[in-house]
């Protein structure tokens, strides 16, 4: 078989640069995904240096909620199968809740950063999946098991939901679809310069295990659900929250 091809939104930092990085270790070719484009070339030389393998990340700037840039991803896969597809961009975004306009604002945004674009991304590749073999996951987040987060809360739950659909549609193609879902990851933007000690300490003592989580503990997550060993796992959510929220 062809070496395997994979793309990885929002693959430039945190998350998405750690799965990345774990799927080059495994042999694929990754297309890395992201708006900012410095960012993005700086993770594709670093990962490709790190490996031994140079060639083995190429970046694709763009923004996915733009239909227009999503065929920067079609142009960049050239027509190859693609056997990943993990669907990481997203983010909490801020916003002015004081008027209805405001709410109005607030909420697509974050719906068009966690939904839209996963949306947009899958179903522009959607002909390029291998069958059979093809990996779809999303990364989703604890907030939609547990709240909190207002419309970023409901915004990865949809995910969820629409997970559950694209699996019953692919799977009699042998395309597996499924969710991850992380807790608190340190070491991400996701927080920016709203994390305090105190934040930090109150989520790792809502888990289990004692500590935060770490992007590599995400990327291994993803790296088994993109492997052929999961071929019989469809349509799950996989917890990866160090027991903070129980599986359910």
């Amino acid at each position: 078989m062809d070496e395997r091809l994979a793309v990885v939104s929002g693959g430039g930092t945190g998350i998405g640069a750690a799965v990345a990085r774990a799927l080059v270790a495994d042999g694929c070719s990754v297309l890395v995904v992201g708006r900012r484009a410095d960012v993005l070339a700086a993770a594709a030389e670093r990962i490709g240096a790190e490996s031994g393998r140079p060639a083995a990340v190429r970046a694709v700037t763009a923004d996915l909620t733009d239909p227009d840039q999503v065929g920067r991803i079609v142009e960049a896969v050239g027509g190859r199968p693609v056997d990943v597809l993990v669907n990481n961009a997203g983010g909490y975004l801020g916003g002015e809740t004081d008027t209805l306009a405001g709410v109005a604002a607030h909420w697509r945004a974050n719906l068009d950063a966690n939904v839209l674009t996963a949306v947009l991304l899958t179903e522009a590749l959607r002909p390029a999946l291998r069958r059979p073999g093809g990996r779809v996951i999303l990364v989703s987040s604890i907030a939609a098991q547990r709240g909190g987060g207002g419309p970023y809360s409901a915004a990865k739950a949809a995910l969820h939901g629409w997970a559950y659909d694209l699996a019953a549609q692919l799977g009699p193609e042998q395309i597996t679809v499924n969710v991850v879902s992380p807790g608190y990851v340190a070491d991400t933007e996701f927080f920016g310069d709203r994390m305090t000690p105190e934040g930090h300490a109150r989520r790792v003592a809502a888990t289990l295990v004692g500590r935060a989580g770490t992007p590599d503990d995400i990327a291994e997550s993803v790296r088994y659900l993109a492997s052929p060993a999961a071929g019989y796992v469809t349509g799950q959510v996989l917890g990866v929250n160090g027991g903070s929220v129980l599986g359910r």
